[in-house]
């Protein structure tokens, strides 16, 4: 796999001036016609002929301002002459379509998106985030709302319970909450490329991060109980 081909597709994200997490992996898969996604409840089909593949970028964060581990994914359809086709972004467990009918926020083979503060939702139009009824509560008031939230697939779902969950609602709202700013800034993927790396490895490795976090957590709750903050 040319990590770094592939790696030029990659999406140019805009993030709330406030947004306190940022992408620390992104695992990349190419799919042909016919595919499912490894990491994503859909299959991947199209009748375009001119479309070679797709390049899913499943976007790993450490966290949701609701919660321990997040995963956004972006699609980009390539087509035979290395052009992009199409382009679809992942929307609270839903995907819209990532270009705008006019390709504005397209470039060469870039697509510019906007991730939604706190929540990381991808849209091509920032003012969707601000149509949701908790596009600033989430971040707020909510934030840690759900805890560790884990995917079907994670292999070690029986090791937590609702004590893990407590502690990450804790954390979160004691050093993370945010009030939005809907205001913008740049962040280049595809200048980190440190952080690509094919699925089945970051398939690996999540587990392991999670336990990291959850022991960071931990120790810094606990700081903060010796000092007398909580």
């Amino acid at each position: 796999m040319d990590m770094k081909r592939l790696a030029a597709y990659a999406p140019l994200l805009y993030f709330d001036r406030n947004e306190p997490f940022y992408p620390v992996r992104v695992g990349v898969t190419v799919l042909r016609n016919g595919d499912r996604s490894p990491s994503f409840r859909r299959l991947l089909e199209w009748t375009n002929a001119s479309i070679e593949h797709v390049i899913e970028f499943a976007i790993y964060w450490d966290y949701d301002i609701q919660h321990l581990y997040e995963l956004e994914h972006v699609w980009v359809y390539v087509a035979k002459d290395g052009s992009v086709a199409d382009a679809e972004a992942s929307f609270h467990g839903k995907y819209l379509k990532a270009l705008l009918p006019d390709r504005s926020n397209l470039a060469d083979r870039t697509v510019t998106l906007y991730s939604q503060p706190g929540k990381h939702a991808l849209s091509p139009l920032p003012i969707l985030f601000e149509l949701l009824p908790d596009a600033r509560t989430a971040t707020d008031r909510e934030a840690g709302r759900d805890g560790l939230t884990l995917p079907d697939w994670y292999k070690a779902r029986s090791r937590y319970d609702e004590e893990t969950n407590r502690l990450v609602r804790r954390y979160l709202q004691a050093y993370h909450r945010f009030v939005p700013a809907f205001e913008y800034v740049p962040y280049e993927l595809a200048a980190n490329e440190q952080l690509f790396i094919a699925w089945n490895a970051l398939y690996e490795e999540i587990p392991e991060r999670i336990e990291a976090e959850l022991a960071a957590v931990k120790r810094t709750l606990a700081g903060m109980k010796e000092l007398g903050e909580g």
